[in-house]
């Protein structure tokens, strides 16, 4: 029997086939995905739409069983980047991001293909999942990123995700993501050797 997950998945699919678009997984599911543990129903997705109209999207998505959650769709996704929609088979809401170049496009080239349930998605990278996640900054948000570290640290590529945050620092003109990455793996490295130590 097919989840509510991969009937949405399969779905969304169908839809950026349609509008021949690239797309990702991001957010709480990828974390999951990816080691953390915590519950959801809300789907986050990044779609890079290239020079395809946001109504073609708009349309594609209610023809393939989506609706909307808000009115004045266009003026709304012009101001805040975000389609929100239901998905109608699941009931699964589902935030579509509406990607731009620089690193939404380098998350997009760097997504990994994922069996859900035998629906094939594309899903952001571990290292861009925790650069993500830090960005947020929200409490639920590091204990993910603390959940990734713990669960995949010697997969990591730390250089990686500090470069991610490097380029989010000067950006933003802000000086402690990277900081606060180093603490996160430094709490894991504490959690891991006591765990150690009770176990001798």
């Amino acid at each position: 029997m097919t989840s509510p997950l991969a009937e949405l998945f399969d779905d969304l699919n169908t839809v950026f086939e349609v509008t021949d678009s690239k797309w990702y997984l991001f957010g709480a599911q990828a974390a999951i995905i990816h080691g953390a543990s915590r519950l959801t129903a809300d789907v986050d997705i990044t779609v890079m739409l290239g020079d395809s109209p946001v109504e073609t999207l708009v349309n594609t998505l209610t023809q393939k069983g989506f609706d909307l959650r808000i009115s004045k769709v266009i003026e709304f996704v012009a101001q805040t980047k975000i389609l929100p929609v239901m998905h109608i088979k699941s009931g699964i809401p589902v935030d579509i991001v509406l990607g731009g170049p620089g690193l939404e496009e380098e998350f997009a080239k760097r997504a990994h293909q994922y069996d859900f349930d035998g629906i094939k998605i594309p899903v952001a990278s571990k290292e861009d999942i925790i650069a993500m996640k830090i960005l947020s900054g929200r409490e639920k948000d590091l204990d993910d990123a603390l959940a990734i570290i713990a669960s995949q640290t010697e997969q990591l590529d730390i250089d990686h995700i500090k470069s991610i945050l490097k380029i989010l620092e000067d950006a933003l003109d802000r000086n402690d993501l990277q900081s606060i990455l180093d603490d996160l793996i430094h709490r894991v490295h504490d959690q891991s050797s006591s765990y150690d130590t009770r176990l001798k």
